[in-house]
């Protein structure tokens, strides 16, 4: 796992070439495109800032990504920034996730809600393709604590979805209710099933065990295709763990969701979705006649400045940056469960991630209310309070939270 950090001016002159590179309406006699420079009454190109701005120059320049770019064919207008595109995914498939000389398909989403409905789509129509069955043989599974974009995915798709329950303590996903989705699951006639495994839940930061999932699956004998939604864990557990079963190391695997958003801080907008090579045909639209190379993606037109964003900010770092940055994020989060263990508080944290997910009878909804702690239902009775240790996180913050902690905890 390594790539090179850039210096500013590298980058500069990297996004920049790329630019002078793409179709420049000031320039072209442009009369086919539906789009233009941003307008430029509001948006005005000429602010000396701007030559040292390369994403804020990238945003006025308005390069649409629309496709995939890491097939064979795109948009020739937009080919500077395309490429910068096509190296975001190489990096992220071939080093966050280990994918070695692989060759891999993705593209920068709308976020991690978009880029998991895209793969659950796409192994639908796998199926689909290759088995010649219908919807209602195909279903997903997912655990009780997965993302809300699962079941969205399955309505959408017109497909069956059968959830796993977990263990109150550890957050771990059970043999037994594995094996009662299976049985209910045949009883309805499905045969085949996305398997969404859990890099970091958004409540819990929870990893779900793939190597325990996919043995019991594979007793079970059942035909099965692996997505994994790393949308928050992405960008910090392969940098935290060791373990390789979460990567493409892992055959079983076939695609992932990442987050910019969130982790690496960059704009909303930026979820990511990486497969392997081979199954992102499966999303072809071949009506999409006027697009060269045609479309793949569920949104169409795309912001290339969000996908520079994320390549800036991997580049910005480096591999060894980003894992120093993991470090001390990790760092305070053990400080911070530390204190707690010395109060008694229960919660649970996966050790290689920022979540601290705390029982709600230790921390009142007042004080809750006064740092945004998230409850896991707005809805109905609060079990769990979360906090999230991000790079805003200052130590005095949570030295204010725990010296009101102690107030309630005393009183």
């Amino acid at each position: 796992m390594y790539w090179e950090s850039y210096s500013h001016k590298k980058i500069k002159e990297t996004i920049f070439s790329a630019l002078e590179k793409n179709l420049d309406y000031r320039d072209k006699p442009v009369l086919g495109l539906p789009a233009s420079y941003l307008d430029s009454e509001v948006f005005y190109d000429d602010a000396p800032f701007l030559k040292d701005a390369p994403f804020l120059s990238a945003l006025i320049a308005n390069p649409n990504h629309i496709g995939c770019h890491t097939l064979n064919e795109s948009e020739s207008a937009f080919e500077g920034t395309h490429n910068i595109e096509k190296e975001l995914i190489d990096l992220c498939a071939q080093q966050v996730f280990e994918g070695g000389e692989e060759d891999f398909d993705g593209y920068v989403a709308s976020g991690g809600t978009e880029a998991n409905i895209q793969a659950i789509w796409i192994l639908k129509r796998y199926y689909e393709t290759e088995f010649e069955v219908s919807a209602d043989k195909v279903a997903v599974i997912y655990s009780e604590d997965a993302h809300y974009s699962m079941p969205k995915a399955s309505r959408l798709l017109g497909l069956q979805s059968f959830v796993t329950k977990v263990e109150d303590t550890t957050r771990r996903v059970t043999k037994e209710s594995l094996d009662q989705c299976i049985a209910d699951a045949r009883e309805a006639g499905v045969e085949h099933f996305i398997l969404v495994i859990n890099m970091s839940t958004t409540m819990f930061g929870s990893v779900d065990d793939i190597d325990n999932i996919t043995a019991w699956l594979d007793e079970l004998k059942v035909d099965y295709k692996v997505h994994i939604d790393g949308a928050f864990g992405g960008y910090i557990y392969p940098f935290s763990t060791k373990s390789l079963s979460h990567t493409f190391q892992n055959p079983k695997i076939t695609s992932f969701t990442l987050d910019g958003h969130k982790m690496l801080q960059s704009p909303y907008g930026t979820g990511i979705y990486i497969t392997r090579k081979g199954f992102m045909e499966y999303a072809l639209t071949e009506e999409a006649n006027y697009v060269k190379g045609k479309d793949y993606t569920l949104v169409g037109s795309r912001s290339g400045a969000n996908a520079i964003a994320v390549w800036m900010i991997m580049r910005t770092y480096g591999s060894e940056g980003w894992k120093a940055k993991i470090e001390r994020l990790l760092a305070k989060t053990s400080r911070l469960c530390s204190n707690l263990d010395d109060r008694g508080v229960e919660y649970f944290r996966n050790p290689d991630m920022n979540i601290i997910t705390i029982r709600a009878k230790y921390v009142s909804p007042q004080l809750a209310h006064k740092y945004l702690l998230v409850p896991d239902a707005h809805d109905h009775d609060v079990k769990w309070w979360k906090i999230v240790v991000m790079e805003h996180v200052k130590q005095g913050t949570i030295d204010a939270f725990l010296n009101d902690l102690d107030a309630e905890l005393t009183a």
